[in-house]
């Protein structure tokens, strides 16, 4: 019974994922905001979160660039989630969340508020045309940083793609091969230009980069609160969990679901 349950659950879901691009796969971008090594945690905090989540769902991970804290944590990261409405689902965590702890770096056990950003793009295949020009990307080669192996290490494998008209910047570092990180930043990059090109068609901002709002206070769209009492608020739709263990190891389904229904309604309104 259990399984149908989840099986008719799913499908509910993937009922409201109709909007352009939905099925397709995912990447996503993590960012540390204001909290200095608290923020650089959270983003491994995150990290781990979606990367259960995707676990959990069957879908294919992979990290294709990730910054290392110099104490801890994480400063960036990008992953890609391979699998049915990848990136239907995780539109639906595009923004800025709040962690709210006794911070495990703070020797005096002080209550700390953390900020990361969450960008989800989707994965552009190659019958979608995305104009590129040569003339308009400079690529440079660096050496792999953190673990990957000595092989990674020692020669200039990792690859940063710049788009000077958008002034985009993608990065990889996380295959051996110097071709094989150079197609996946070029497919990031096809998917993060082509998702601005539609949301100026889409008159709703002029680039991605008016979008993302400061990475600090009042622009949150969710709260993790772990002190002095545990609950997990999304500020969209108003959904709390109280199970915060349970969301930071990867159930997150209730806020997607949620929010999902929100988009709904919205569009519903707006016709």
């Amino acid at each position: 019974m259990d399984s149908l349950d989840q099986a008719l659950g799913r499908y509910e879901i993937e009922r409201m994922l109709s909007g352009e691009n939905d099925d397709a796969n995912v990447i996503v971008y993590i960012n540390a905001g204001a909290g200095g090594t608290e923020a650089q945690d959270w983003v491994e905090m995150l990290l781990r979160m979606y990367l259960k989540w995707a676990e959990r769902k069957g879908f294919e991970s992979q990290v294709v660039d990730l910054l290392p804290g110099e104490e801890a944590g994480v400063k960036n990261v990008t992953f890609l989630l391979k699998g049915p409405y990848a990136y239907g689902y995780l539109k639906c965590e595009n923004g800025i969340h709040r962690l709210v702890r006794i911070s495990p770096f703070d020797t005096n056990s002080r209550r700390h508020t953390s900020f990361a950003s969450v960008y989800a793009y989707p994965e552009i295949t190659d019958d979608i045309a995305v104009d590129i020009r040569e003339e308009d990307i400079r690529i440079d080669t660096f050496r792999a940083s953190g673990p990957g192996g000595q092989h990674v290490n020692r020669t200039d494998s990792a690859i940063r793609i710049t788009h000077m008209p958008t002034g985009i910047v993608v990065q990889c570092q996380n295959e051996r091969s110097q071709h094989k990180n150079k197609a996946i930043a070029m497919a990031i990059l096809r998917s993060r230009i082509y998702e601005l090109e539609k949301k100026k068609q889409e008159e709703k901002i002029n680039s991605l980069n008016k979008e993302k709002k400061d990475i600090a206070w009042g622009s949150q769209i969710r709260s993790y609160i772990l002190h002095p009492y545990k609950l997990i608020k999304d500020h969209r739709t108003k959904i709390e969990v109280h199970n915060a263990e349970g969301v930071l190891a990867g159930d997150i389904d209730a806020f997607i679901k949620a929010y999902l229904l929100y988009l709904t309604f919205e569009q519903k309104n707006d016709n």
